[in-house]
């Protein structure tokens, strides 16, 4: 390979890697944005904790422990690789990853997505979980639960042998993420106020939906590197191809999402709209390099309106998720995962089934730890905050200090 094509495949990939790291000025954006203000330095260091913490574990062993280098006899299930990080020999050269990028570059793009996973739960618990509680699970599911999926497909694991496919995380990250969140709400109790004495939820407004909006398209600008970079390397047909399909997918889903709310409800519902965008994104993430631009904007579509239903249905649970992480995460992980069988040119039967397989495999180890995981929090530590805590918002009870110093002043 030519030295000039191994760099711009390389530069491309650090681009990719600094795009998904963007990501999480979007999550945070988001996530503050459709909680309440007093609970605004909270969310923020939850983020800020979820990067510096995961990059910190995917370097001492997540990495090893997602590419350990599974070997014919090996079960294909958990294998570690060592102990920290250095570059293997050859690992500078085109030898490496067929050129697309060093050994270094694998590292870091691995590394931001290790963290988003985090992130998802983090929205769905926001207002009423304990920060230590939170913190502790964050460097337990991170640190061990994500690697060792993560390899059963991406590390050539037993469902790669399969021929399970998820191209850049549909199942991987997002669900990861989404039967956490799950497991975690419903541990953890709704906020005080969202369910009436009739069963019936309450809106509990965010303070601002113009950053919840700006964290929207930060997310959808980061899906470029998310997914554009899940090529591993800067293929001009089939990268513009997975960047074309994934934002024909988020319009389609921010569409669905908006029409269908607007028929049930009767109202033009922004939020909506923007979770839409989102479920879209997570919808075409298994499947981007497999899909035409109208299979695109069909899973996009699809992934809207069962983001609306999806909401409807955490309700209808009575369960309590302010960001909607749940439905676009995991219903709409779920879905993009299953669409790869549908949809493309690997669809057929036996694709539906082994991606079937993969979604109730993962779904079932990702379901157990978390319980455990945040079972044995809530019987030592504790994961809600006092009713008082609560009410009088985070920020001031867990952290000492305002967002909006100005504001708590002028309400006295």
């Amino acid at each position: 390979m030519d030295a000039g094509l191994f760099t711009a495949n390389n530069v491309w990939m650090m681009l990719a890697t600094a795009l998904v790291f963007f990501m999480h000025t979007g999550f945070a954006f988001l996530e503050i944005g459709l909680t309440r203000q007093k609970n605004t330095i909270n969310i923020l260091f939850k983020n800020i904790f979820i990067i510096t913490g995961g990059l910190l574990l995917y370097y001492a062993f997540g990495f090893n422990l997602m590419y350990p280098g599974f070997e014919d006899g090996d079960t294909g299930i958990l294998k570690f690789a060592g102990f920290g990080i250095a570059a293997p020999e050859g690992g500078m050269t085109p030898d490496y990853a067929d050129g697309g990028y060093t050994w270094w570059t694998d590292f870091l793009f691995q590394g931001m997505f290790a963290a988003t996973a985090a992130t998802i739960v983090s929205g769905a618990v926001a207002e009423r979980i304990k920060i230590g509680s939170f913190m502790i699970f964050t460097i337990v599911y991170v640190g061990l639960v994500y690697p060792i999926v993560g390899a059963w497909k991406w590390g050539g694991g037993f469902l790669d042998s399969w021929g399970f496919y998820d191209f850049a995380g549909s199942t991987l990250v997002h669900s990861v993420g989404g039967w956490a969140a799950l497991v975690a709400v419903t541990l953890l109790g709704s906020r005080i106020g969202k369910f009436g004495k009739d069963g019936k939820p309450n809106a509990i407004p965010g303070h601002s939906i113009p950053m919840a909006t700006a964290g929207v398209l930060i997310l959808w600008l980061g899906w470029f590197g998310f997914n554009g970079g899940s090529v591993l390397s800067a293929d001009p047909e089939l990268t513009s191809l997975v960047l074309v399909t994934t934002s024909l997918a988020a319009a389609a889903g921010g569409f669905g999402a908006m029409i269908t709310s607007t028929i049930l409800y009767k109202n033009l519902d922004l939020t909506m709209f923007l979770n839409g965008i989102l479920g879209g994104l997570v919808g075409i993430t298994a499947g981007a390099d497999l899909m035409s631009p109208n299979e695109a904007v069909v899973i996009g579509f699809l992934a809207g309106i069962l983001i609306v239903f999806g909401v409807a249905l955490i309700d209808k649970l009575k369960l309590d998720d302010p960001v909607g992480a749940i439905a676009v995460h995991l219903i709409c992980g779920i879905w993009g995962t299953l669409a790869v069988g549908i949809f493309g040119s690997k669809a057929g039967i036996d694709q539906l089934l082994t991606q079937l397989y993969g979604v109730l495999i993962i779904g079932a180890f990702c379901i157990v730890s978390a319980g455990i995981i945040l079972g044995v929090l809530k019987a030592t530590l504790g994961l809600r905050v006092s009713r008082e805590e609560e009410l009088e918002g985070l920020d001031i009870h867990e952290h000492g200090m305002d967002a909006y110093p100005d504001f708590r002043m002028n309400q006295h």
